[in-house]
């Protein structure tokens, strides 16, 4: 089948442009902000593992692979739990999880899934009671920020490459 203009470079055989790769200016932008985000979350005062908690539950909702094989080696890294990573889709079933983490997460659906306007609502007024403002601010800078990069690997079909770790019998 004769290519057309319009037509993507490997369409007819499902393969995705990788968008990342495709505009690399406008990626490194992305991870210059992510970088600036990074930075903001540690001024406000969010550890690292909050951040990845977000990054994990956003990719979650998002269902992007990529970014959750991504960020859940960084969680483990940092020392987060492996029973906390498991129980993070029911966090709100838990007792595992702090009230900062617990109104951190909140915000981060409610950012990811803006047009839902109730959770919006009460996922702020469950940081007010927990979170500075600036904690609020990067809360929602760290979801708005993994949201972009999971279109990027969603849209991308990133693939997840295999570790080096085996599970046990």
């Amino acid at each position: 089948m004769a290519q057309t203009p319009t037509q993507t470079p490997g369409a007819a055989d499902g393969r995705r442009v990788f968008v990342d790769k495709q505009s690399p200016d406008a990626y490194e932008a992305l991870r210059a902000t992510a970088e600036a985000v990074r930075g903001v979350a540690a001024a406000a005062g969010l550890d690292r593992l909050l951040v990845e908690l977000v990054n994990i539950r956003v990719s979650q909702l998002n269902a992007c692979a990529y970014c959750l094989s991504l960020r859940t080696r960084a969680a483990l890294r940092a020392g987060e739990t492996a029973q906390r990573l498991g129980v993070l889709p029911a966090w709100r079933d838990t007792g595992l999880f702090s009230p900062r983490e617990r109104a951190a997460l909140a915000l981060a659906e409610a950012t990811t899934r803006p047009a839902d306007a109730g959770a919006q609502s009460a996922a702020h007024a469950e940081a007010r009671g927990v979170l500075s403002d600036d904690e609020i601010s990067a809360v929602i800078r760290v979801a708005i920020s993994i949201n972009a990069f999971n279109r990027v690997s969603v849209l991308s079909k990133h693939p997840v490459r295999g570790s080096s770790v085996t599970p046990s019998p």
